[in-house]
């Protein structure tokens, strides 16, 4: 899957975004109604709009009513500093030019080294300064031969990524990649996909239609292993993303509805849930992604470039007796010690330098599953009866499915502390050690559950269809009159109380209305408190 940029972030309009900064970030609808004089429906959209694209939250207090939270800048969701934005640019840059570099040199040099090895070592016995009649470096078989295997892969489309050999083995041999995607790799690191934010979200809004529109924080850590605080801040984002309402539960649970999703054109949405957190576990990262027999082939031909150059072309300069009959000049010196001498080299080195910050990556996504498998045991346990986690079980339950990994106990232990803080985790100690339970976990799927069965959004219906751009002007006609009829029908209503006195006529003039109303009140009325809007489903 090739590289899709994201999406820009919209932004704000002017009123709103000076309301939101004046309120220091905080405000509810009332607010900012209030401060820009803006309908509330427009003010409500443009909030949820501002939850999608916008680092904020959403809170519900007890009494139902929300409060917008956004930082103060309104910083975008997926805006990176400037410092990490630069050194992604220089190195997107870097490894462009490197890699036309390394098209160019790699097969020239090797072309024109053993060239030169060939005509030292019949130098002595053919004084035409060549064999096969080859002077000057002319293109021959060989060289054809040689670029037609770097550039092979004849099936591979242009464009695609090389993801490794993992997956390289599965296409079909003509479809294989061809080597110089495996030089990139050996240099830079296999390719790897960056899907757009909207093609990550289909599996959350699988999630949610499995989960019959309504979902809790919680269930979404269960998908996706974030953290719990950082799943209230996704779950706040696809509220304002897909049309959803927070929905508070008897206990005060906070959950996420989304009507909208949960209504069909094929009648009762059925989804399949995509796998939970502890089925989606990362492999460790790979330096080059390639088969070892390629990656010695390919250090063996950037290991011959490097020795020749330091031989014959900085071995001259420096008095090596072996080539002391070839003319040392500042071309020769330059040209072929120099320059094929610092690429050989950054050619090894790169990948060096990368093994450090790959070190740290692997590391990063091993805390990544040993938190998912924890993640695996707590939810076990808290399904049914909730049961106590002794702190020996979440370590078996971490090495013994972790292969490939080198975990230690610390880190499972590590992982389960965080979880206990996070959901409040009851603990206890024993002999053995220390105990968890996260009852946390049970009620917040009980609620959840329950407000599934209150809200019933699974049992929405599209309706019966009042308009279609195709219809004619009989068939609007015949679509008005049977919405009439059906409304009439299934109101049970009398349709004389519409016509009253029928066949009589009358006049009657705007002011003669205005007369017969009441007389306006002298006292004071008493005016109710706005009622909380609810949407109109509840």
């Amino acid at each position: 899957m090739p590289e899709i940029a994201a999406t820009p972030a919209a932004e704000p309009g002017p009123d709103i975004a000076a309301a939101l900064r004046r309120l220091g970030g905080r405000a509810t609808l009332g607010d900012v109604v209030s401060a820009t004089g803006m309908p509330d429906h427009e003010a409500e959209t443009a909030l949820k709009g501002l939850l999608e694209t916008r680092r904020g939250h959403l809170d519900v207090s007890d009494s139902g009513d929300l409060l917008y939270r956004f930082d103060p800048k309104l910083i975008a969701r997926d805006r990176e500093p400037f410092g990490v934005r630069f050194r992604k640019a220089a190195w997107s840059a870097f490894k462009t030019g490197f890699k036309v570099w390394t098209a160019v040199m790699l097969v020239a040099y090797f072309v024109i080294f053993v060239a030169l090895v060939i005509a030292l070592m019949f130098a002595n016995k053919d004084d035409r300064g060549g064999i096969g009649g080859r002077r000057g470096g002319g293109f021959g078989l060989g060289d054809f031969l040689l670029l037609h295997w770097l550039m092979g892969g004849r099936g591979w489309s242009r464009g695609s990524l090389y993801y490794g050999h993992r997956h390289a083995r599965r296409l079909p041999k003509e479809a294989r990649p061809p080597f110089y995607k495996k030089v990139f790799a050996f240099i830079f690191g296999p390719e790897e996909p960056r899907p757009t934010r909207v093609q990550k979200d289909r599996s959350v809004l699988r999630l949610i239609r499995a989960r019959k529109g309504v979902l809790a924080s919680a269930e979404l850590v269960e998908h996706t292993g974030l953290s719990l605080a950082d799943a209230r801040e996704e779950m706040g984002r696809l509220t304002g993303a897909y049309g959803g309402d927070p929905v508070v539960s008897e206990r005060g649970e906070v959950l996420y509805a989304f009507p909208g999703l949960m209504k069909s054109a094929h009648g009762r949405v059925r989804a399949t849930e995509p796998n939970p957190a502890w089925l989606r576990l990362e492999y460790r990262k790979k330096l080059t992604g390639n088969a070892a027999a390629s990656n010695v082939g390919i250090g063996a031909l950037n290991g011959f470039n490097l020795a020749a150059s330091l031989v014959l072309g900085l071995g001259p300069a420096l008095g090596t007796a072996a080539v002391e009959a070839v003319p040392v000049g500042a071309l020769w010196f330059y040209g072929l010690g120099v320059v094929p001498a610092t690429f050989s080299s950054m050619f090894f080195g790169i990948p060096l330098v990368r093994s450090l910050g790959l070190r740290r990556e692997n590391r990063a996504r091993l805390q990544r599953n040993v938190r998912r498998l924890l993640i695996d045991l707590v939810y076990a346990r808290s399904a049914g009866t909730v049961r106590w986690i002794s702190a020996g079980e979440a370590i078996r339950h971490v090495l013994e499915r972790l292969e490939g990994w080198k975990a230690a106990p610390k880190d499972a232990l590590c992982e389960l502390e965080k979880l206990a803080a996070e959901f409040d985790a009851e603990v206890e100690a024993d002999d053995a050690g220390f105990r968890y339970r996260f009852p946390a976990v049970r009620e917040t799927f009980v609620e959840a559950e329950l407000v599934r069965r209150r809200l019933r959004l699974q049992d929405q219906k599209l309706g019966r269809i009042v308009y279609a751009t195709s219809d004619t002007g009989a068939d609007a006609s015949r679509r008005d009159r049977d919405a009439f009829d059906r409304e009439l029908a299934r109101a049970e209503v009398d349709v004389s109380r519409y016509l009253p006195s029928p066949g009589r006529v009358g006049y009657e003039e705007d002011f003669e209305v205005v007369m017969e109303e009441a007389p306006v009140r002298t006292a004071p009325r008493r005016r109710r408190p706005p009622s909380r809007s609810r949407p109109r489903w509840q």
